[in-house]
């Protein structure tokens, strides 16, 4: 029997978010949307200009959010960021980690430094921020960590074998961060995108031969829209979620069922 209404299971006004690579794209949206659904929004990025972040907050009745500067692929960057967070709104309750990129060259030829810097920013801060969010999570009780994996995660691409070791990475690290922090009330969880009309996905979008074929291999028939990822996100950031852990919830329009 429920305790509550079941609304109140998807409520998450009142808490406190962090969404790395909020800035733009998928970031962006997912920072908007629970700024809609009533939590403080901060967001982490490496450009110095917070772009249309704050006004895309204030307009859907969101708080103003605290932006932070931060090359994430740079390990001093990173250290201390959840501190920040909450030494500005006095706790840390819901984790995102969404801040990426992507470099294209065959595997034969691929350039060790832009490997070297994937893997850091996409694999090994995840894993940084998880461990500073579940020590402010544990003191407080629990929370939400929301890890953005891919569809990446399960197959292998082309030509980006550090994007697609790195989501494989996400996912791995998802279920091995869960089995040890379920008990402590901290839910460890993914998401992985589809196909989405990104600046990440621009080139491919672009592309006269990929894009029907990419679109025509979608059960749905569409590439998936930002504001698509909002209601699995807060599903997982709230109540609703609270018995999933280690879970990689595909949102790609039917992609991975074909």
């Amino acid at each position: 029997m429920l305790a509550a209404p079941w609304r109140a299971l998807f409520d998450v006004s009142g808490k406190v978010a962090l969404v790395t690579g909020g800035r733009r794209g998928l970031g962006l949206a997912m920072a908007e949307g629970l700024a809609a659904a009533g939590a403080s929004v901060a967001v982490a990025a490496a450009s110095p200009d917070p772009g249309e972040l704050p006004e895309r907050i204030r307009a859907c009745g969101g708080t103003a959010p605290l932006y932070l500067q931060a090359d994430l692929s740079d390990r001093a960057q990173r250290t201390g960021l959840v501190d920040k967070v909450v030494g500005h709104f006095g706790r840390l309750d819901i984790l995102v980690n969404c801040a990426g990129s992507q470099h294209r060259q065959p595997a034969v030829e691929f350039d060790l430094v832009k490997w070297d810097e994937l893997i850091s920013l996409m694999l090994t801060a995840v894993f940084e921020l998880c461990q500073q969010a579940a020590r402010v999570m544990e003191r407080q009780g629990g929370g939400k960590i929301i890890n953005i994996a891919s569809l990446l995660s399960f197959q292998g691409g082309w030509t980006i074998p550090a994007y697609t070791a790195a989501k494989h990475g996400v996912a791995g690290l998802t279920r091995a961060l869960a089995n040890e922090w379920a008990a402590r009330n901290i839910n460890v969880n993914a998401i992985a995108p589809g196909y989405f009309e990104t600046d990440l996905c621009a080139p491919l979008m672009r592309d006269p031969v990929r894009e029907p074929q990419i679109r025509a291999r979608i059960p749905a028939g569409r590439w998936g829209r930002p504001e698509d990822l909002v209601g699995p996100l807060l599903f997982l950031a709230s109540d609703a979620a609270r018995y999933v852990h280690g879970h990689v919830l595909v949102v790609d329009g039917g992609w991975m069922g074909r």
